[in-house]
């Protein structure tokens, strides 16, 4: 057995021809693509040579290892016509020799999962006759078009396996601890063709040592049911079931409110307020991210409740976090994501852009896993264009969040359940639209402090603050100011429908009007 500290590259290279040898690197067939070992097989197998489990093996034996299945994924691709027209298009003819040499490949979106895994889906390496496969669709919340993917069983029930022994060892283990039983539920998805009712469900059930609970939408009396059972418990869900949390488990014994220890909310931001709730009903409960989508089960994982950094599970996808020509960003920079599911033979979909941008952080270097790092920062539709500039709508409503509790006193992280920013774009009008307890009494408090004319002083004041490092010189208060928009802030009840939700409850940051 080699151990970690006689691994160097060359060596790290040469565990990785082991694992995946010449044979396996280049499939002449779609048979022998589908008689291909899984690799996960790989993974257990690398964790064997080097004597410590994979996630937890040095960078340089990670990096050979993905590059090497990079290698293999290329030329499996290329037995199949239409991604051979697609990369040759691109000037991609063979496998590439190194990491950077990867970001040759083109960047794929959705409509390229469309065209590869919808209709007569062409994109198959082995065609979906020959059985074996399972079909997921997105929960529609993207474009509101229909996409869907296709996955090996076989290959699925693998990632399954390694992401849920992940997070049970490396998140779960830190909070879910005392005397009874273990239980991890999720109430996400109310019908099992939508990717977080298969997939994220796929992987909860997977963790050691605790009892799944597929609960799908809960009532309260539904909640406090499975609160009652005896010991610690982990609550999974998208942001906003999570969010109301609180309101739905006010009434129940402190004995179960005490019993949560992890409320794991789904892709995206949990505002303060529901924090601040969560925390003042059950109090030993920490609130951690869980970063998935339709095309891969498990992208990110936050660690620690004390950092918002999410490690991705070593050895289940490539990451990536990428500029505007699909090339790596420094760390400390925000990109766009990028996936490539590492378990697909049968049907790889390469460098997919999910969607989100994200800020990439440095790896974790041990003790424990050592995996590539990163931070949610929106989605890539979260941005504010007035007239030719664009904005982050994150960092303008921090700036705006900052402005109004310096001006009113008014703290939209205590008070908000809900923002939305409304960009009425032909009428040159941009609203900030946040749902509040009690919206009248924010009104009047807003109108004393500032007057009719106030809440444009604080947009003309935040949104210079919400453009990048690279192009902060383009506004000012006084361009904002002559750019012809005009500027609301305005507070509604919970329930108004002056907030746009899709059709799962979730709150987009931003909404274009024409």
């Amino acid at each position: 057995m080699t151990t970690m500290v006689e691994l160097d590259r060359d060596s790290a290279a040469a565990i990785a021809a082991r694992l995946i040898p010449e044979r396996e690197l280049r499939p002449r067939s779609v048979d022998e693509v589908a008689a291909l070992p899984p690799f996960a097989a790989k993974l257990e197998e690398c964790g064997r040579l080097v004597g410590v489990p994979y996630c937890e093996a040095p960078a340089a034996v990670q990096d050979a290892l993905v590059l090497r299945r990079l290698r293999q994924i290329v030329n499996t691709v290329l037995l199949n016509p239409l991604w051979r027209e697609r990369l040759h298009h691109f000037g991609v003819t063979g496998p590439p020799d190194t990491l950077a040499d990867w970001e040759s490949i083109p960047l794929s979106d959705r409509t390229v999962q469309r065209d590869m895994f919808m209709g007569a889906r062409a994109g198959m390496v082995v065609p979906i006759e020959r059985g074996g496969f399972q079909v997921v669709a997105s929960g529609g919340t993207g474009d509101g078009m229909p996409l869907e993917i296709v996955y090996s069983l076989r290959e699925l029930r693998d990632t399954y396996r390694i992401a849920g022994a992940f997070m049970g060892a490396y998140q779960l283990a830190r909070y879910l601890h005392g005397p009874g039983p273990r239980w991890l539920s999720t109430t996400l998805a109310d019908y099992q063709m939508w990717s977080s009712g298969t997939m994220v469900g796929g992987v909860l059930s997977r963790v050691p040592g605790v009892n799944y609970i597929g609960a799908g939408p809960v009532t309260p009396p539904v909640l406090a049911h499975l609160f009652s059972y005896p010991g610690p418990k982990a609550v999974m869900g998208i942001t906003a079931s999570i969010g109301i949390l609180g309101e739905m488990g006010a009434a129940m014994p402190a004995p179960a409110r005490e019993s949560l220890r992890v409320a794991m909310y789904g892709s995206g931001l949990l505002p303060q307020r529901k924090r601040t709730e969560l925390a003042a009903v059950y109090p030993n409960a920490s609130v951690l991210s869980y970063f998935a989508a339709t095309q891969a089960e498990c992208v990110g994982l936050q660690l620690d409740h004390t950092r918002p950094e999410l490690a991705a599970v070593p050895g289940l996808h490539l990451v990536e976090i990428v500029d505007e020509h699909g090339r790596a960003v420094p760390e400390g920079q925000e990109g766009e994501l990028v996936v490539t599911r590492l378990h697909a033979h049968e049907t790889p979909l390469l460098r997919l852009k999910l969607g989100d941008r994200m800020i990439r952080r440095g790896p974790t270097d041990g003790p424990g896993p050592r995996t590539a790092r990163f931070e949610f920062a929106g989605r890539s539709g979260d941005v504010l264009h007035l007239n030719d500039s664009q904005y982050s709508a994150a960092l303008a409503y921090a700036a705006l969040r900052d402005e109004l509790r310096a001006a009113a006193g008014i703290d939209l992280d205590r008070d908000a359940h809900d923002v939305q920013f409304v960009n009425h774009r032909e009428s040159r009008v941009l609203c900030l639209v946040v749902a509040v307890d009690d919206a009248d009494g924010r009104t009047a408090e807003l109108d004393a402090a500032l007057g009719p004319a106030g809440p444009a002083r604080l947009f003309t004041a935040a949104l210079p603050r919400a453009l990048s490092l690279f192009n902060d010189r383009e506004a000012t208060p006084e361009t904002i100011e002559r750019s012809g928009y005009g500027f609301r802030l305005l507070f509604v009840p919970r329930a108004s429908p002056e907030i746009e939700r899709t059709a799962v409850g979730k709150v987009p940051l931003v909404r274009d009007r024409t």
